[in-house]
């Protein structure tokens, strides 16, 4: 039952991350509202080593951010789409610039990982959990603790009973 469980989820995972239906879907809500400075710079980090995205630097007299916000206003004001800006400075300064990862090619990893992750670790415990419930542990023997054992070297027996005797 929780294998079927974990298998349909899985199958509804790969069919979001990989439709290229959604990704059209997507591209196409992006491309027909009019972008503004904040939301291009939102998708693009900061190259002066702040760490931070181009909206979010806060040098007021940043050498990247300041002028890229000025560009970003300039192909606004010339009717590009938020696609295609991004799409200019991922081809001028590489996949660098991005404040996410794109969900093409080997990228794609970074969005699933955590979720793989999670459904090993979480598939890991079930089955740990059902080991422990299918082995209980050791109790105490079927046998009585008065009892004697049913097998024994006589031999010994004599050894043992002649220095319990010399002991008294």
């Amino acid at each position: 039952m929780l294998s079927k469980l974990a298998f349909a989820f899985l199958i509804a995972a790969l069919f979001v991350f990989l439709s290229p239906e959604l990704k059209d879907v997507a591209r196409e809500t992006f491309a027909a509202e009019k972008p503004t400075n904040s939301q291009v710079s939102e998708g693009l980090t900061c190259q002066c080593g702040c760490g931070l995205t181009v909206a979010n630097c806060n040098m007021p007299t940043c050498s990247f951010s300041v002028p890229m916000r000025h560009d970003i206003d300039r192909m606004i004001d010339e009717g590009k789409t938020r696609a295609q800006i991004i799409a200019f400075f991922r081809h001028q300064y590489g996949e660098k610039v991005l404040s996410a990862p794109t969900t093409e090619g080997f990228n794609i990893l970074a969005w699933t990982m955590p979720f793989i992750a999670l459904a090993l670790g979480g598939g890991a415990m079930v089955l740990a959990v059902g080991r422990w419930r299918s082995n209980p542990p050791p109790g105490p023997s079927d046998s009585k603790p008065d009892a004697a054992p049913t097998s024994f070297d006589p031999e010994l027996r004599r050894k043992l009973e002649k220095e319990l005797e010399e002991r008294r």
